[in-house]
Parts: structure tokens; sequence; C-alpha cells
């Protein structure tokens, strides 16, 4: 059987990496990329594979079943790699339901898609990509593994931590073939400029304020992107059914230590005085419940899979940094919303 294989969020920042990669990897796949196209998805991301003769995009809402259940038809979807979530913790403070409605519930309605339309469960795979936010903070020391107990502490990680579980219990209930992925920060070419990196390096760029909650010790680890994307690859062929593997980048930093790294380099690489940008650092209110460490142990998909990070944080930042600023045009239909007119200018014909 052709695997046809539905991507969830495809235009989104990691979803375009992955849609990509298996786009330009396996022509044998046909690839559907659905996506809503709320503010973080952008079109723009894929156009070098828009024409591509194994790739279809349909716009869909995770909340709108009837159209869910026809694309499983009409594409015969063999298999899915669920990315679509609402991801950016200051929002889902503001407005928790939204979170509830595409991480919760719009997850529950793709897994009774897929559970209605496939008829020979263990020849299907249904991969949840999630996140390390959902254990919690690190306040002494040691990594999140694959079986740290939940505990998510802001709206975000807890609908990202019920997706979870509702996988969880679709493969124990029904006996649907799932895997689930938890990763760290990732960083890298085409993040929506209102995290931490792509808004330091616009904010930099053009002389704005830098914002850093409390006093920035809080510690993440980063993944690059493109490590993010060969990681969900391996795990998709190779996996085991019922697991779940932590995708790390083995780089711990304090938020302050990015956003004074950051500045060192753009001001090198802008031709400004050394420490000119550092100047820029405004140091805000803390978030609410802020997490103090996130850190992953990788050993399980090192050692099962032989994946591991290709990049060191000062070698992934290096190669954003010049991406961002090479890609000016980009940045600017972003950060002026003219990115969303992309679907009506190239797909809605």
């Amino acid at each position: 059987m052709k695997k046809s294989i539905l991507i969830t969020g495809g235009a989104g920042f990691i979803g375009c990496h992955v849609v990509r990669n298996f786009v330009n990897k396996y022509p044998e796949y046909r690839i559907v990329n659905l996506d809503a196209l709320t503010y973080a998805g952008n079109l723009e991301n894929l156009k070098e594979i828009e024409g591509a003769p194994n790739y279809q995009f349909a716009k869909i809402d995770l909340m709108d079943e009837e159209n869910l259940n026809k694309v499983f038809r009409d594409y015969q979807i063999t298999d899915v790699i669920h990315l679509a979530a609402e991801s950016h913790v200051d929002r889902s403070i503001s407005d928790p339901l939204s979170f509830v409605r595409t991480n919760v519930i719009g997850t529950v309605n793709l897994l009774n898609a897929a559970k209605g339309y496939w008829k020979e469960y263990d020849k299907h795979l249904f991969y949840h990509v999630s996140t390390d936010e959902v254990y919690g903070s690190l306040h002494d020391g040691g990594f999140f593994t694959e079986t740290t107990p939940y505990d998510p502490q802001s709206p975000y990680s807890a609908s990202k931590a019920a997706s979870d579980h509702f996988v969880r219990a679709y493969h124990n209930t029904y006996k649907l073939k799932t895997v689930i992925s938890n990763c760290s920060n990732n960083y890298g070419p085409n993040q929506f400029p209102e995290k931490l990196i792509p808004l330091c390096i616009n904010n930099i760029k053009n002389s704005k304020p830098l914002p850093v909650y409390g006093k920035g010790e809080n510690v993440r680890d980063w993944l690059y992107v493109e490590d993010h994307a060969v990681a969900i690859d391996d795990i998709f062929h190779n996996g085991k059914p019922g697991e779940t593997y932590n995708i790390g980048g083995f780089n711990e930093w304090k938020n302050i230590d990015i956003v004074k790294t950051l500045c060192n380099i753009m001001d090198k690489k802008l031709g400004r005085t050394a420490g000119e940008s550092e100047k820029l650092i405004t140091y805000v209110t803390d978030r609410a419940g802020h997490d103090l460490r996130y850190a992953i142990d990788a050993t399980k998909i090192n050692t099962e899979l032989g994946w591991k990070p290709s990049l060191q944080f000062e070698e992934g930042i290096d190669k954003t940094i010049d991406w961002y600023l090479a890609n000016e045009e980009w940045l600017n239909n972003v950060t002026s919303g003219d990115y969303q007119k992309y679907y009506d200018d190239h797909y809605d014909r």
C-alpha cells in the first residue's frame, strides 16, 4: 500500500521543516499538509515544494469533524504525523480555552477520524508530536526522561499533557498504533517572531527593546529545528508503537545568556560597536507560573534509533541569524501580516 501521510500543522514552524523533508526525501509517499492557517501558519514556508507532485494542501480546522473525515477518505490517509497545536505559553495564559479546543478536542477529533477510517490498525501509525513542558519544571538538577511523571504548570502544557493522555488512551483502549515524542525548545529558520530567538533577532536588527522575563535565569534546552525534523522521520519509520521518545538538543542555556549571545553575534554581523545591542535588554515582570528549567535526556532515541543532534547551539544560532538576515522579506511579511494573503494568492483560485 502506498503511504499517504497526513501532516497536521505543516505550515507552521516545525511542521514546514517536516513537510519539506518528507516531500523531498520520499517521492513515493503522498504528503497531505493539513493546516487551519491561523496566525502561526505560513504557506510561504513551503513555496519551494508547493508544486511537487506528491504534495497536497488542505485548509481545515481540527474542530471541523466533517472535513477531517473527508480528508481521510479523499486522500486515503494511511498515517498521521500530528504537529498542529497552539503553542505559545503567553497566549495560553490569556486565552486557555483556545488551547483546549485545538490541542485537546482537536487531537481527539483527529484520533476519531483515524479510528473511524482505518480498518486494520496495525497497518497504520498515529504519531503525536508533543513538548517537554508536560513534565513541569526541574528544580534539583537531573533531566526529563520518558518515565518522568507529568506535572504541567501552564494552560499550554496542561493542554498538551491532556492530548498526550488521549493518544495513549486510544492506543490502550482501541489498539490504535500510536507513538509520541516530547521535544525541547526548537529554534531555527521560519519561526514566528513572537518566540524568544526570532523576536530578539528582529528587535536587535531594528534597535527595539529586548524584553527578558524576570532576571532571565530560566533555563531551556535548545534543539535546532532541522535536527528535530530528522528525529521525527526516524521515529515515524523506526519507533516502537506505544512508546514515547524524548528529543533534546543537549544545549542548556539561560534565557539571558541567549539574549546576550544574540546581541554579541549580531553586533558583529551588523557592523555595530561591541556591546551596543545589549543596551536594548529590558527586564520585565516574570511570566505567571514560569517554569525554572527544562532539560531532556535523549538517551533512548539515541540508543534505540541512532539519532543525535547534528548542531551545537553556537553553530545553529549562527545559521539561524544568517537565515533571518538573508530573508528580510519573509520577516517583514510575517511582522506586517502580509503573509496571510499567500493562501488567497496561490491556492484559493
